[in-house]
């Protein structure tokens, strides 16, 4: 039996996933003899546009199914299409149902095709890579002297001391607790990661501000004084090349902090800035409605106001010859990580990309985007992220998502789905080097999440809460097969520092506890360390395709492919054990971690997973 359409097989659409502008495409139809199709048509309207119908010809019978197909190309830009047909007993359309399979019924939803620009390319660099992730102030503090401390901060020194979660009256309060971790910590620490297999350190804001996560900039060109220096960034980026890991900063440029130089509400930085004179440069970069008290600001947080990323004057200080993203390039930082991408118009996000590639052609362009970047809608229009003429990839929460809800307890069906969805409208170049993600400094961590059903609704609940010794084993087990699946699929995984030695905690600020150091999970650290290898020696997770196999209640399987080897990963997340059948070709495969087949049956423990080479 043939569907009427499939767009996940090669014999309805003869390439999987997005395709290239001007690279043809053969479409087919499929329908049984019994219909008395008279003409069949593609409906097919670019983004914002009207239908255009092209009529298929008849071509091949497959059984009692006539062929109807199409060879077709496109210009860059964002599609939906269905099928028409005429026949004897009427008109109909065929559209994709829940499962995305083609069925005949005018209520199903049309199918997405993303068109790139030809040339789109990404930096060969991070393909195949691990990009860790660390939050400056928690990771490792050197003890190297700091200069020029503003006197107002609260230095922790307890470097165990749980982060404050409440917003008191005096220095230590919420956001305004320093541990000291610094630069010079994190070069001290490049043997530990590259021991990791990472190829690629993610800093979070590393710009003068005023809280310990910087994401209200003080000042773009000054590295805050508790991390270090310019020199200490220059010292960082020239020793981790020789550990083959590159560095990508944190760009947050949809606002401000309030206490900056820009800004400088509470005058901190002089007479100048936006709110305490109408004549200043920085006046115009800012959104006023009655000033100097009213004024548009993030999310409706008046210490964070927004940013006229449109007025000529702020994106030339971002993106001109001498503005922040070149600046920091030449210091050797090789791309950037932009904060609420989806918050900042086209044309700045154009303009970073042209900063970036200009000062170097490898440089790597990340956004942060929550939703499918393929048909994100945001402020009223339709955005191109990754048409190949501006972000080079994006965070990759719809992976973490779906794994962390199957690890938890979901459907492999659902799992499956929710991947080839993703990699069904992403282009290849951007799947290459999608940062996949199971935690960052937004969300609770893995073990805590994992390991617990019940969220306390409040800071100081969530700050009593850790997790039994049988809660984190059973976590630790769920952590695992996590991470199996994360750094197996398509993509770049993205470790979260101190995820790999067992770090609790709920959402901010208990996500971002200081690295425990001497008090790791060492067994947790060397699962990790093995996963790198796993990657380092297997070139199919660099660039290899993404085959499903199996999508079971709690079980599934997928194989990455490549021309001269394939791999298969088979996970139960289950309590007990659990019998799935493979296909016949890994019966005499390399056994890299499980338990061997048994013919066609592989048998996998609870909460386990097991990897076949061939």
């Amino acid at each position: 039996m043939y569907y009427p359409y499939n767009s996940r097989d090669t014999l309805y659409k003869s390439k999987f996933g997005a395709v290239a502008s001007g690279e043809s495409l053969k479409l087919r139809l499929l329908l049984h003899l019994d219909a008395k199709v008279h003409d069949a048509y593609l409906c097919i309207r670019r983004d914002g546009e009207e239908i255009i119908w092209h009529k298929l010809t008849p071509a091949n019978l497959y059984d009692d199914y006539k062929a109807y197909e199409i060879d077709i190309s496109f210009d860059n830009g964002l599609y939906f299409y269905k099928f028409c047909y005429t026949s004897d007993y009427g008109e109909f359309s065929v559209t994709k149902n829940e499962d995305g399979l083609g069925v005949v019924s005018n209520e199903g939803e049309w199918w997405q095709l993303t068109c790139y620009d030809k040339n789109y390319s990404t930096p060969d660099w991070l393909k195949g890579g691990i990009i860790y992730q660390i939050f400056p102030d928690r990771f490792k503090n050197s003890g190297k002297a700091k200069e020029g401390v503003p006197s107002d901060r609260y230095l922790c020194e307890d470097w165990g001391k749980e982060p404050e979660y409440r917003q008191n009256i005096g220095p230590c309060s919420l956001g305004n607790d320093y541990y000291g971790g610094d630069i010079k910590g994190v070069t001290e620490k490049l043997p530990y990661l590259a021991s990791l297999g990472v190829s690629c350190i993610y800093l979070n804001p590393i710009f003068e501000a005023h809280s310990n996560h910087r994401y209200n900039t003080a000042d773009y060109m000054k590295i805050d004084p508790l991390l270090g220096t310019d020199k200490d960034l220059e010292e960082l980026c020239k020793k981790a090349e020789k550990h083959g890991i590159s560095v990508i900063l944190d760009g947050v440029f949809s606002h401000t902090g309030d206490d900056s130089l820009y800004f400088n509400k509470h005058g901190r930085y002089g007479d100048g800035g936006a709110y305490r004179d109408q004549n200043s440069p920085y006046f115009k970069w800012f959104k006023f409605q009655n000033w100097p008290n009213k004024y548009h600001s993030w999310w409706g947080v008046i210490t964070l106001p927004e940013t006229v990323e449109e007025e000529p004057s702020f994106d030339e200080f971002i993106t001109g010859e001498n503005g922040v993203i070149r600046h920091w390039m030449r210091k050797g930082v090789k791309g950037w990580r932009l904060d609420v991408a989806d918050e900042l118009p086209d044309s700045i996000l154009d303009n970073i990309r042209t900063a970036i590639k200009t000062e170097n052609p490898e440089g790597f362009l990340l956004g942060e985007v929550w939703e499918d970047a393929t048909n994100k809608i945001s402020y009223g229009y339709r955005r191109r992220y990754l048409r190949g003429d501006q972000l080079d990839s994006v965070m990759n929460y719809p992976f973490a998502e779906a794994i962390i809800k199957y690890v938890g307890g979901g459907d492999g069906k659902d799992f499956i789905e929710a991947i080839c969805s993703i990699l069904e409208n992403y282009p290849k170049e951007a799947i290459d080097v999608l940062m996949n993600h199971l935690g960052t400094h937004d969300t609770p961590r893995l073990l805590t999440r994992l390991g617990t059903k019940c969220y306390p609704a409040t800071r100081a609940e969530q700050s009593s809460f850790t997790l039994s010794k049988n809660e984190y084993d059973l976590a630790k087990a769920k952590q695992k097969v996590a991470a199996v699946i994360q750094y197996t699929l398509p993509g770049v995984p993205s470790l979260y520092y101190g995820d790999e030695a067992g770090i609790q905690g709920f959402g901010d600020p208990f996500c971002r506890g200081t690295y425990p150091w001497g008090n790791e999970d060492t067994e947790l650290i060397d699962f990790y360390k093995w996963l790198g290898t796993l990657r380092r020696e297997n070139n199919v997770f660099k660039k290899g395709e993404f085959v499903p196999l199996v999508s079971g209640l709690g079980t599934m399987a997928y194989s990455r492919k490549s021309d001269d080897s394939e791999i298969l990963i088979a996970t139960n997340r289950w309590c007990n054990a659990d019998t799935i059948e493979i296909p016949e070709r890994f019966k005499g495969g390399e056994v890299l971690y499980g338990n061997r087949p048994d013919g066609i049956n592989l048998t996998l423990d609870a909460y386990d997973f097991a990897i076949i080479k061939i």
